[in-house]
């Protein structure tokens, strides 16, 4: 990008051309004035050839001696600020007080397309909002720092001060994360004490990359390979350093008479990804090389020991097995990933591992314990941890003695629960607030269509030509607002009614809808436990969970078979023997939904309860039924477990914890019929709400049970209305609404009016606008609703009296 120069003579060439008219003048002047006080022409003149060869001799030490300073309106020269941050690895970025871009670095220009000024780098509004106020406190404090921003694949720490002589501009500078490598640790080993303390040992250690050149080395390396301890052999050839002679013992090149011939062990240190198969050559890829001298000419036995002090040094998880699969050395670090208990000695790596993958490993010590030297990984389950498949690298070594493969194993089980429980949390966040926007507005345009559709049917009767046709419109509008509450669901954000209740009620009353849904080739079997204890639950939402798991069921036996429905009791002492990490102990009420379907493999088991994961061809599922199931029993306090047999049929196991309350004796029991007031009523209605279909289609509805209504569009509008002398009966207004929302608009309206009845209206759910209301005595209507539903929803806020059969 171009940036201005400033020319510093400028400072000073304009004041050296005004001074000598001046000094010229001032000397006249003063001549004049001594001659008209003395007389005499002599003495006048001197006295001004004297100011003027004064002059002159300043003018002249000027010249040589120029003064340094700028002047204040000089442009800074950006250019060696440019160089030096081009030589670093940071981008750097120079604002002034308008936020404009006065310097930036070429690296700042790679990585911000376009030279952006800083706060703006990227178009994610919260990084910008972050880098604001590191400006604000950067303007305030001097510097500001900002942590972990990320831009593509980097990780930058971003860091702003001012600067300059009266600091008016502000210093950017972004400075790449360095990750975590295990080459960079093997470097720091080699170069640190511990390096040393292998030279002291009689081992010589040096990393190579994959091209076969030296990266670091350790002492004792350096000099016997090199004759000096301080010598600089990085980027030579490794290969250049040794020698064979014909016996096929290898050298030091360099120790050509008298030398001992050497062992090698070779480490892998990264992984390289081969298209063939899992093997790769050792050669591949960066490596730690151990050289140790052999005593007289091949003792494995001395050999074998000088390297199991050497494993027992190093960092990463390292064994050693022989021909035969038997593992005769580990270190600690290799204990601790593999599970292995103080005192236990393993006879075998197939010991370590799940009985599935121990045929696999057993095959993969072989085939490395034989022929070339060859490198590569298996996945395999460790023994105390099945869940999480773990990489194993084999090696093939020779002249060891015994040994002839070298294990490694990286305990990456923690930072890989901890991915996924990140990615999950990051997934289902960001899938509840999708769901969350999509519900309110959604169910903006469900409640007007809805509505409509209930003004027309009171102008038609059955019979009519449009009759069934406004039916069908609102028949699937209900069907696209049960969608939305799936969406709900599974983001754990649905409106609950939780109540005393026992599992086999709830499994009674679904059970004719399941003998519908199940059709002719499904027979259902339904058995219940004794002693179960009651449970708190939405009934409705636990009844979806049922028919939720009986579709899927159903579809698992397309040639049909059996649907097992259980209901058990599960004591806090069977809990505790099931050993479940999972499964707080306690008592619990469990269900068992079965089936003898075609199973679910293992590798899709662990992903059934995603949402939008299906298996079901494009268009017959959306994905949401196990996420919504999942989404209802974790709101409900349970857990929800998934049992598959391949081939076998798959079972849902859900634990429900006994509710132990007050009212617990006491199941739920229906209410006595009671017939409420009628919808039709009196009085005057405030309806605030900020779309304009949903207030019509309230407004009509609520005028045509009898009562007068004034709308609003916003919090600010129904205020004035509230206050424009007119009574209110009842406040009807939504949540979100841009300018004031509804509780700011209702904590102001109860200031004035504090037994103001008031019913909110919102497609969120309820549970979540009660935690950010801070509002005592007011109703709650979730969108989408019927034309009914709110004239019923504003007679109960009202207080109308509730009349017995």
């Amino acid at each position: 990008m171009g940036l201005k120069r400033g020319e510093e003579a400028w400072a000073v060439a304009p004041r050296s051309r005004l001074a000598l008219p001046l000094l010229l003048a001032a000397a006249l002047t003063s001549a004049g004035l001594v001659l008209y006080a003395a007389g005499s022409l002599p003495l006048a003149a001197g006295f001004g050839a004297t100011i003027l060869t004064a002059a002159a001799l300043m003018v002249w030490y000027r010249h040589l001696f120029p003064a340094a300073e700028l002047s204040p309106d000089a442009t800074p020269d950006w250019t060696v600020a440019r160089a030096a941050a081009d030589a670093s690895s940071m981008a750097i970025a120079v604002t002034d007080r308008t936020g404009r871009l006065v310097c930036a670095s070429d690296l700042y220009g790679e990585w911000f397309p376009g030279y952006p000024a800083p706060p703006g780098v990227t178009a994610d509004p919260a990084l910008t909002e972050a880098l604001s106020a590191v400006a604000r406190s950067a303007w305030r404090d001097g510097e500001a720092v900002h942590e972990g921003m990320v831009q593509g694949a980097l990780r930058l720490d971003v860091d702003a001060a001012r600067t300059g002589r009266t600091e008016d501009y502000l210093l950017w500078r972004f400075t790449p994360v360095r990750q975590p490598s295990a080459l960079d640790d093997v470097h720091r080993f080699l170069t640190g004490e511990a390096g040393r303390q292998l030279g002291e040992a009689g081992i010589m250690a040096a990393m190579i990359g994959g091209e076969g050149r030296i990266r670091a080395a350790n002492g004792a390396f350096l000099l016997r390979a090199a004759g000096r301890i301080d010598a600089n052999i990085t980027g030579r050839d490794f290969a250049a350093q040794m020698r064979v002679d014909d016996k096929g013992r290898l050298f030091l090149a360099r120790e050509e008479q008298g030398g001992l011939p050497l062992r090698l062990l070779q480490v892998p240190l990264k992984r390289a990804a081969q298209p063939n198969g899992m093997q790769s050559s050792a050669q591949d890829g960066p490596m730690l090389l151990l050289l140790i001298d052999e005593p007289g000419g091949g003792g494995g036995t001395s050999a074998l020991s000088y390297i199991e002090t050497l494993l027992s040094l190093l960092p990463f998880g390292l064994a050693m097995a022989d021909r035969d699969g038997r593992i005769l050395f580990v270190n600690n670090a290799f204990a601790r990933a593999a599970g292995i208990k103080p005192g236990e000695k393993p006879s075998y790596p197939g010991d370590l591992v799940v009985r599935e993958d121990q045929a696999a490993v057993a095959d993969a010590v072989r085939r490395f314990a034989v022929g070339p030297q060859m490198s590569g990984d298996i996945a395999v389950r460790m023994r105390d941890n099945p869940d999480d498949p773990i990489a194993l690298s084999l090696a093939g070594v020779r002249g060891l003695g015994e040994a002839a493969v070298l294990l490694s194993l990286k305990d990456n089980s923690e930072e890989s629960k901890l991915k996924r429980q990140v990615a999950q949390a990051t997934k289902m966040q960001a899938i509840g607030q999708l769901a969350g926007g999509v519900a309110h507005d959604f169910n903006n345009i469900l409640t007007a269509i809805i509505g409509h559709c209930d003004l027309m049917l009171m102008r038609h009767t059955p019979g009519d030509s449009d009759y069934d046709d406004i039916q069908q419109v609102k028949s699937n509008s209900n069907r696209a607002a049960g969608l939305t509450r799936q969406l709900l669901a599974f983001s754990r954000q649905q409106t609950l009614r939780p109540q005393t209740l026992q599992l086999p009620d709830i499994v009674a009353d679904v059970s004719n809808l399941l003998n519908r849904l199940l059709g002719e080739n499904v027979r259902l079997e339904v058995t219940h436990g004794r002693n179960l204890g009651p449970v708190r639950a939405d009934p409705g939402q636990l009844e979806q969970v049922i028919v939720n798991l009986a579709v899927n069921a159903r579809d698992a036996m397309p040639e049909g078979g059996t649907l097992n429905i259980q209901t058990y009791a599960v004591p806090a002492i069977k809990v505790r023997e099931m050993r479940q990490q999972i499964l707080p102990a306690g008592d619990y009420t469990a269900l068992r939904v079965s089936d003898t379907g075609l199973g679910i493999p293992p590798d899709i088991l662990a992903k059934i309860f995603e949402p939008f994961f299906t298996t079901k061809e494009l268009g017959k599922g959306t994905g949401l039924g196990l996420s919504t199931v999942y989404g209802i029993v974790k709101q409900s306090g349970g857990y929800i477990f998934a049992e598959s047999d391949l081939g076998r049929g798959a079972s849902f196991v859900i634990y429900l914890p006994v509710y132990t309350g007050a009212d617990a004796e006491a199941p739920a029991v229906a209410p006595a019929p009671s017939r409420r007031a009628e919808t039709w009523g009196t009085g005057t209605i405030l309806l605030v709400e900020d779309e304009d279909m949903v207030r019509a289609v309230a407004e009509r509805a609520l005028t045509r049970q009898g009562y007068k209504v004034l709308t609003a569009n916003d919090g600010e509008q129904g205020l004035e209305v509230l206050h424009g002398g007119e009574a209110i009966d009842l406040l009807i207004s939504d949540v979100v609404m841009p300018n004031m929302d509804g509780p700011s608009m209702v904590a102001k309206a109860r200031q004035t009016h504090p037994d103001l009845p008031v019913l909110f209206m919102s497609g969120y759910a309820e549970e979540q606008l009660r935690k950010s209301i801070d509002i005592a005595n007011v109703a709650f209507l979730p969108k989408p609703f019927s034309v009914s539903q709110l004239a019923e929803a504003a007679r109960d806020a009202m207080g109308a009296p509730v009349v017995a059969e």
